[in-house]
């Protein structure tokens, strides 16, 4: 992989590490209460500040896939680790340092499988490598779709005579873009979602790169872990700089 420029104004929101597994919808996870508290104890030196979420009122099986605990770093800092039954999240924001992050990612699949009470029945539906960003844009004064196609090389065309009728302006004032592709390594499909919205109380261009596999594509775990997410990560990344190349990269670096 070439190296990357470090971006001392990147745009990142927000980075998200996502493990779900198999939970009855008739009994729940039978084993959640005692894995979540070996886990507690386990990750308690890195992530001593625990903050219960409203979703832990709602008990088993209603709830599943849902995190209801968080495990902080500090006192509302990040990053952070969410458990819920059947899920487990690892989330940075924008002191977000790859190096670090894919380290403590590796750790907790590995806290995991040590804290679970029968690791054998663990059945992993889904891992999901996600990265949101977000830069200062007003749709109600700028075209989203020029702003696509000149700050991040994508293009979106819709036919022209759609807009002849002089009632129906060209620019949207609302914008929401999913396209999702098949990927070999790691097996899979990478997603990229583009949407208008808000950031810190701001209008916002908002894009999501993401890699996930499931069902038969999953790595076997926990061994294979480490290379997914290694791959997961080269995919979004490369991504990432080739959408933001020019004249995006040189802002987020600081260059101008």
């Amino acid at each position: 992989m070439p190296k990357r420029k470090q971006l001392l104004n990147k745009p990142l929101v927000e980075a998200i590490l996502e493990l779900q597994w198999l939970v009855s919808p008739e009994q729940g996870d039978p084993h959640y209460a005692l894995f979540l508290g070996r886990l507690s104890d386990r990750i308690k030196t890195l992530y001593p500040f625990h903050e219960p979420l409203p979703t832990a009122m709602i008990p088993q099986p209603v709830i599943k896939n849902i995190v209801q605990h968080r495990f902080r770093t500090r006192g509302n800092g990040w990053p952070l680790i969410q458990v819920g039954p059947g899920v487990v999240t690892l989330n940075d924001t924008d002191g977000y340092i790859w190096e670090d992050f894919g380290r403590r990612a590796k750790e907790l699949i590995k806290n995991i499988y040590r804290t679970y009470p029968k690791p054998y029945e663990l059945k992993i539906t889904s891992l999901l490598l996600r990265y949101i960003d977000a830069i200062e844009f007003d749709s109600a004064t700028n075209d989203t779709f020029d702003f696509l196609k000149d700050k991040l090389k994508t293009q979106i065309m819709l036919p022209p005579e759609l807009f002849k009728k002089a009632s129906v302006s060209k620019m949207p004032t609302g914008f929401n873009f999913q396209t999702i592709f098949s990927i070999s390594v790691p097996k899979g499909s990478i997603a990229v979602k583009f949407a208008t919205g808000t950031h810190h109380d701001k209008p916002a261009l908002i894009w999501e790169i993401a890699v996930r596999s499931q069902e038969n594509d999953l790595p076997i775990m926990p061994g294979g872990f480490g290379k997914w997410i290694e791959s997961a990560h080269r995919f979004t990344d490369d991504w990432f700089f080739n959408l933001i190349e020019g004249e995006l990269e040189r802002r987020f670096a600081g260059e101008q």
